[in-house]
């Protein structure tokens, strides 16, 4: 691509470059007047006719102040595109900055060696990345407590830090485990702090599924507002949360190869799993998928029956999924309270009436697609009506047993 080119030839080609990829009028208009009030009036004001990348960091260093606002933020995705255009001919949908974790002082140095030295061992590059995250944390928790030495590290410190983790707490225990082991292998520390740690163990927690009423459930489909192209995508897409109990992954990946209208099956494999699973495509959810591809899918060779809500349009993702079912939720009107409301909450809904029309394990089992029964067992404890028919009858008791030693044990 051309690295140098006039600003009004390349705003053409980014131009067309919208339009073949359906991005919308209102959108396009948005950024030609950003690129006519920005870049083009500075390029003008500065008796400069070509652009390149150098043109377009000058003007953003000289237009976004230190806390970017997001009247600035969009007026520096104005002036990338067209710097992504000229050089490769496309846009990609978002720039992703990594996370940059600085590993300063005696204690980062000593973290960056032990994952030099976790490198040289060819421990996987995900279990290295874990150790990052979680002593750079810890190191992040001594810099407070102005612990700026490895030796000067005490019980404390650690038990103080392991107390106020609250997700992850084995692995975060498993990463200072072998780093004060490294720190003692080195000679950096007298004493391998590791024995702070031998012995504990994280017991996890039981929690009940977040559950929703069969009433519930039918107020918010309801909700859903099905007049423009998203209200189209996302009720077709909470259907299969609600009626089916599709994971937010298996939504986002359903392709028209898992659609059997002739057969109203749908056959998919898992995201989660890898299982085979065969579903019924019932007739509402059937409809809304057609009211959808009809009314509301934008043009796109993607497989994927769902696609984003803007332009460039592409295939949904189980994070879009879950925050399209999450909205509409909260909009629904229906309390909330401390249940989660997501897809997994409508999933685990659909379980609970199961069980109450008392559907047998094995069924459910194999029409929300886990691989065993045990994974299904876990609905037991949301089944009141079943938990009541476990209840034993407490039986009376004579009240000699109340009387006896004079009943000083009862009064």
């Amino acid at each position: 691509m051309k690295q140098n080119q006039m600003i009004t030839e390349l705003i053409e080609a980014c131009t067309g470059y919208f339009e073949q990829n359906c991005y919308t009028k209102h959108r396009i208009e948005r950024y030609k007047s950003m690129w006519r009030n920005g870049i083009c009036h500075y390029m003008e004001t500065n008796g400069i006719t070509n652009f390149n990348r150098r043109i377009g960091e000058e003007f953003i260093h000289t237009r976004i102040s230190s806390s970017v606002t997001p009247a600035e933020r969009d007026l520096m995705r104005s002036v990338n595109v067209l710097t992504e255009i000229q050089e490769t001919g496309k846009v990609s949908k978002k720039t992703i900055h990594p996370i940059i974790r600085e590993l300063k002082g005696p204690i980062g140095k000593a973290i960056e060696e032990l994952l030099v030295y976790l490198h040289e061992l060819r421990r996987n590059q995900t279990t290295i990345n874990d150790h990052l995250l979680y002593l750079y944390r810890f190191k992040q928790y001594l810099a407070g407590h102005e612990i700026i030495l490895p030796k000067e590290i005490r019980e404390e410190h650690i038990l103080g830090f392991v107390s106020i983790q609250t997700n992850n707490n084995i692995n975060v225990v498993s990463s200072l485990r072998v780093f004060f082991r490294y720190l003692y292998e080195e000679r950096l520390l007298k004493t391998d702090l590791s024995y702070v740690l031998a012995h504990y163990k994280w017991v996890k927690r039981e929690k009940l599924p977040s559950v929703y009423t069969a009433e519930e459930v039918k107020r918010i489909e309801s909700s859903v507002n099905r007049s423009s192209a998203v209200g189209k995508r996302d009720y077709a897409v909470l259907l299969l949360a609600t009626r089916l109990g599709l994971r937010a992954s298996d939504i986002a990946c359903l392709s028209f190869g898992n659609l059997d209208w002739e057969n109203s099956r749908i056959t998919l494999k898992q995201y989660k799993t890898g299982k085979e699973t065969e579903l019924p495509l019932l007739t509402e959810i059937g409809e809304a998928i057609i009211n959808y591809l009809k009314f509301g899918r934008a043009r796109s060779d993607s497989r994927n029956v769902f696609l984003s809500a803007r332009a460039p349009y592409r295939s949904m993702t189980g994070v879009a999924v879950s925050t399209a079912v999450r909205q509409i939720i909260d909009a629904s009107g229906v309390p909330i309270g401390q249940r989660r409301h997501g897809p997994h909450a409508m999933r685990h809904s659909l379980a609970s009436r199961l069980l109450e029309h008392s559907v047998s394990l094995p069924v459910i089992s194999e029409s929300l697609g886990h691989k065993k029964t045990e994974s299904t067992m876990a609905y037991m404890r949301i089944d009141m009506k079943a938990l009541r028919q476990c209840a034993l009858n407490v039986p009376m008791v004579d009240a000699s047993f109340y009387r006896q030693k004079g009943g000083v044990f009862y009064e």
